[in-house]
């Protein structure tokens, strides 16, 4: 069901000027119509275009035993605190990854660096290894070399004659 009112009635009702009245008519905010060169404003579907943000938004309670009085100004801030939170759970998780990608690529790094390092001993072992066999090699045949030459210099040695 409709209800309209003059434009006189009307801004006495809401105690808003004529002037204001007619601008949100303009942008649309308010429905209205003309009959006998008489301005009228629908109300029922017009309320909350007046209603200003500061009165309460009521809650109804599930078992329908009363309701709870919210002003609307508390819903925006709630709301604009969550949405804060939201955000800022949102950078600090970006930090997070962030931080972790740095440290897998120092891990990464670091992996590469030791595998290069035990590379570097590997070759150092194997050449020490072949060094080790060569002088082995060659104490081998220094002391076979020493056999024989004692060996002819104690076959020919001639004690000297006792005087």
């Amino acid at each position: 069901m409709q209800t309209w009112l003059a434009i006189e009635e009307f801004s006495t009702l809401v105690d808003l000027d004529l002037s204001v009245i007619q601008s949100m008519i303009d942008e649309g905010k308010l429905t209205s119509k003309s009959e006998a060169n008489q301005c009228y404003i629908e109300v029922n579907r017009n309320a909350y275009a007046i209603i200003p943000s500061s009165q309460g938004v009521v809650l109804k309670e599930e078992m329908g035993h009363g309701g709870v009085m919210i002003g609307s100004d508390f819903v925006e801030k709630t709301v604009g605190a969550i949405l804060s939170l939201h955000e800022k759970v949102l950078d600090a998780k970006e930090e997070t990854l962030d931080a972790l990608k740095g440290e897998n690529r120092f891990l990464k790094e670091a992996l590469f660096s030791m595998q290069e390092l035990y590379d570097e001993d590997r070759k150092t072992i194997e050449t020490l290894t072949k060094q080790l066999a060569l002088i082995q090699d060659e104490l081998e045949f220094t002391k076979r070399k020493y056999k024989m030459m004692w060996n002819k210099a104690v076959e020919g040695y001639t004690p000297p004659p006792n005087k």
